[in-house]
């Protein structure tokens, strides 16, 4: 783990959503990782997706392991935001494991629909059973395998649930083109009670004046638990 520094949380459950992520993004796409760690997923695009990539990573030794894999990276803080980059310049942006940890996590999802056509942003989520449990239970900050750090050192600084973002998406007006629950380190989409049953979620997110007729129409509301 990496908890002097944020932006370096690790997921319990890479494979399954590094293939989530590789899904979602279409062959010579240009790609934009927040975050990108060691730059392993922009690897893996720029290798089996003929992908155009740059990473932004504020670790250092991270950025490294990234230039190390060839891949572009900048050292720059997501707290800071992405003025530099022009409108819609990527295809792509994806921010795994990371939007919690910022100071700012409005304003970079703001950012992140103006820089690229789609949103791809994969969060921990706060509504989970085990959560919940942990809490009744025990009356204490709950400590999870998504969730492994105790209050006083956690890199989290923003937890929230499935209907927590929904109700942000729909303040900002960005849309959510898709839902993906993580249950038991799979994907499961339309998944049951899946705000009680994902440990993560991958949304596929774009600004609703892009989206066309033709487009995917929102998922629909579920059941509040």
């Amino acid at each position: 783990m990496c908890a002097q520094h944020r932006y370096c949380m690790e997921d319990p459950s890479l494979d399954v959503t590094d293939k989530l992520l590789m899904e979602q993004i279409q062959p010579g796409s240009r790609v934009l990782d927040l975050g990108c760690g060691d730059g392993r997923l922009l690897a893996r695009l720029r290798d089996e997706r003929d992908a155009s990539v740059l990473g932004m990573e504020i670790d250092i030794t991270q950025h490294h392991g990234a230039i190390a894999r060839g891949v572009p990276v900048i050292q720059a803080d997501l707290d800071e935001g992405l003025h530099d980059i022009p409108d819609q310049a990527f295809d792509y942006v994806v921010l795994s494991q990371t939007l919690q940890q910022v100071l700012h996590p409005k304003q970079l999802l703001e950012e992140m629909v103006r820089v690229a056509h789609q949103a791809l942003v994969v969060v921990p989520n706060f509504g989970n059973w085990r959560i919940r449990l942990q809490v009744l239970k025990q009356g204490r900050a709950p400590v999870t395998e998504v969730l492994p750090y105790e209050w006083y050192n956690t890199p989290n600084l923003h937890l929230m649930s499935m209907h927590d973002f929904q109700d942000l998406m729909r303040i900002l007006g960005i849309e959510i083109l898709k839902e993906i629950p993580i249950i038991k380190h799979r994907a499961v989409e339309k998944a049951w009670l899946a705000n009680l049953r994902a440990q993560q979620i991958l949304y596929v997110l774009q600004r609703q004046e892009q989206t066309t007729e033709h487009a995917p129409s929102k998922p629909a509301t579920p059941l509040t638990f």
